[in-house]
This record gives C-alpha cells, structure tokens and sequence, in this order.
C-alpha cells in the first residue's frame, strides 16, 4: 500500500485534542485511531504492536543484521487541531495538477488558487490530496503516520536491506503541547529518533522556538461609578495599560525567520479582576529571558503606580530549543541531510517557528530533529498533500536506515 492511500483511509478518523480536558488522551477518538493502527501494525507483523494506558502507540522491527547499529525511533503524533472543524473530512485526489484554480467545493464556491496560496506553484504536476473546503485534511500528521506505517511495511517485506532495530511511536495530544509528557523515553528505548511532522520535501527542523507560558492576573478595586475619583482601580484598564508596555512591533503578526514575540492568546475581565494570557517565544533562550523581564518589569512599574499585589504574573517555561540537544549528536542531521540528497533533494535546515514532540523529547533524553511529510496549510480547511512527496518522505525515512547500516558506529 503506498502512504497516500493509507492517509485516504485515516482522515475519516476524527482525532481533534481537547486542551480543556484533564485526560490522556484528551478525546476518546484519538483512543480509536491508536486502536486502528495497533491492529494495521500487528497484520504487518510488527508483533509488538500495542497502545499504553495513556494512548502512546509503540511498535518494534528486529534488526534483520547482526552489525552494531543504533536503535532508530520514528514519531508522529494522532491528533489535529479542534480550531477548525476536523470531522467529517472528505478528501479528494486532484492527478497531475495543471496550475490553476482548485475548485474544492463548487456548491460553496469554495476555491483554491495559486494566485493566493503560492505553495501550489512548487507542485504543479504533482497529484495532490484536498479537503472539500469545509474541514482541515488532517496530513497533519496522519501523513506522518502513514510515511512510517509504509516505510514499516517495505522493511517487513522479503528482502529489505539491512537495518537496524526500528522504533515507531504515535502520540496523542501534540498540537495541545501535551504530546510528549507522557511518552515512554526509557521503555522505547530508541538511541535516537526524528519526528515525521514537517511540511514540504526536503525540510529538516533541527531549531525550534524556546517557550514560555504567561498568565498576568489584574486585582482592581471596584467602586460604584458615580464616587469613583481617586479610588476605583478599573482591572480591565490596567491589563490593557499592561499590554500597551509590550512593544508592539514583536506581536506574532509583525515577525518572521528567528524573530521572536509576545502573543496574547486571551484576555477576560471585569472592572474587579482581569486575566492575560501570553504566549513569548524566541529561537534564542538568552533573548527569552530578556522578554521574561520586560514583562516583570511592566508588573513592577504597575504595582507602584496602582499598589503591590495589582498585578501578579504566573511564568512557566513550556519547551526548549532542540539545537541544543541536537549539537553532540552531528550524526543525526547527517543522515537525513545525504537520505534528501541522495533522493535528488535539497535539505534546507529550518528554525521553526512553533514546537514540536521532538524538541520536548530531546530534552527528555531522546534527540530527535523533525522531518517533512509533503503537506502544506496545516490547520486550515485549505490544507493539502503532495501524492509525489509523500513517496519521496517516505523513501527519506528508508534511506536514513540504509546509511545507518552502512556507517561504522564503533
């Protein structure tokens, strides 16, 4: 079975997370997906094939040498997004793309075209995956899931090259940033690993951002309005004169590449009490800090102005950059940089702009830089897969294996 039938056929599964549950995994489908690819994996041969109480799905292929070879994990993560309606999903196959205009839905005369998403200039001629307009697709990262189910399927077939011990994981809950809390580092037992969860051919995420969760709480003092002078301390105020003191040109819609910023994700009040939330990321943890401080000094300045406890500020570091983790393993990089080249591709080296299970896992013992799986628009209804690139994810995941048995890791 090629990777892009097997993402036909899984995009039928709704598997949106819910951060606003306590569970794991977050939803009971993400449960029912893992439980379909337990028995695609165990059909497959992969006799160990099985999901944990928490909804990791794990899964082992022997060696089929006996050279000393790493151990080399392969990830993906089940769930999508809940902003954008996943259920439902009607995927259509477009062969061989002409260029233009994609009608996704002539009913609702929903269209696609390259003159507003450029991404379809770099696959014309390629057959693509689209949704119908009203959902998201789901690539991400059932495209993932399926790269690696059908690497696993060539590996396990009667004469696959040799390799080593191959280690495939499926995680719930990652695009609520809880993907990687409870996974099994030790009983996985991977030397290294690469998260399949990219986008276009040939991109290698070995950067991510640092992160760090915000919460401002605001404690006015309210009063009846009309004998307000000199004593009421409007909450709702004071939150808004704390966001004016972030700078506004370091908000999310202002920056690029390694710049980093301040996204306020929700704000609630009353003229009592008031809550931001932010979200501050930067590639470089120094300049994190720096942003940490700037939000502490603001609190400062207003609990002087307004009185001590008016502004409280709750800061937690969610997630790290994984080129710190990545740089005493050089080896890693390496054999997906000549798996893309000797593919015909061109690696091209990206400092996401977000996160991923991989840059949690790196800190939790197991490096693990991200590939790409042909996907484009995630978390959109306009979301789509390139067929040909798909092939070519796959055949990337195949070739790392190929260099690892051929290296000398003594």
């Amino acid at each position: 079975m090629q990777a892009y039938e097997r993402l036909l056929s899984y995009v039928s599964y709704d598997t949106c997370s819910d951060a606003s549950s306590p569970t794991c995994p977050s939803t009971e489908h993400q449960r029912t997906f893992g439980a379909v690819l337990v028995e695609e994996m165990l059909r497959m041969g992969i006799a160990d094939a099985h999901m944990d109480e928490n909804g990791y799905v794990t899964g082992t292929i022997p060696a089929n040498t006996d050279k000393k070879l790493p151990v080399i994990g392969f990830i993906a993560h089940m769930d999508v997004v809940d902003e954008v309606p996943s259920a439902g999903v009607k995927p259509r196959l477009v062969k061989a793309y002409d260029g233009g205009d994609i009608v996704l839905n002539a009913e609702k005369n929903i269209v696609m075209s390259p003159d507003e998403f450029e991404s379809l200039k770099a696959v014309v001629g390629h057959d693509l995956i689209v949704t119908d307009g009203t959902t998201l697709l789901g690539a991400d990262d059932k495209a993932g899931i399926a790269e690696i189910l059908t690497m696993a399927e060539r590996l396990l077939a009667p004469g696959a090259f040799p390799h080593g011990v191959v280690k495939i994981g499926f995680t719930p809950d990652e695009e609520i940033g809880r993907g990687a809390d409870l996974f099994p580092v030790e009983a996985f037992g991977a030397d290294f690993a690469y998260t399949v969860d990219g986008d276009v051919f040939g991109g290698i995420d070995n950067e991510n951002f640092n992160a760090t969760a915000l919460q401002v709480s605001v404690a006015g003092l309210s009063t009846h309005p009309g004998a307000a002078k000199n004593k009421m301390i409007n909450a709702c105020l004071v939150a808004m004169e704390f966001q004016s003191m972030l700078p506004v040109a370091q908000r999310p819609e202002y920056t690029e590449g390694r710049e980093g910023f301040f996204h306020l994700t929700n704000m609630t009040g009353s003229a009592e009490k008031a809550s931001l939330t932010y979200i501050l990321r930067d590639h470089d943890r120094a300049l994190l800090e720096r942003r940490k401080e700037l939000a502490k000094q603001a609190a400062v300045f207003l609990n002087h102005k307004y009185g001590p406890g008016t502004v409280t500020l709750d800061m937690r570091d969610t997630y790290y950059n994984m080129a710190e983790m990545l740089l005493p393993h050089p080896e890693i990089l390496e054999l997906a940089h000549e798996a893309i080249v000797s593919l015909g591709g061109t690696p091209v080296y990206i400092a996401a702009r977000g996160g991923t299970d991989g840059s949690r896992l790196s800190f939790m013992g197991l490096p693990c830089p991200n590939l790409a799986t042909g996907s484009r628009g995630s978390h959109g209804r306009f979301e789509y897969v390139s067929v040909n690139e798909m092939e070519l994810c796959t055949k990337t995941l195949l070739q790392i294996l190929r260099l690892a048995a051929e290296r000398d890791w003594d």
